[in-house]
């Protein structure tokens, strides 16, 4: 498993609690459900792998 780097993320008390929901939904934690959603979005962007030069 790859190292965890912890860090602060500044987000909006809105935003907070629907991904909470959706994580309570998923049945996820919310920091599971903030990797889940993150990762996503770099598959989504095909953003996944380092660029090669």
């Amino acid at each position: 498993m790859a190292e965890r780097k912890p860090f602060l993320l500044r987000v909006d008390r809105d935003l907070l609690d629907a991904v909470q929901r959706w994580a309570n939904d998923d049945l996820r934690s919310l920091n599971a459900q903030i990797e889940f959603l993150l990762r996503k979005a770099l598959l989504d962007a095909r953003r996944d792998r380092e660029k090669k030069s």
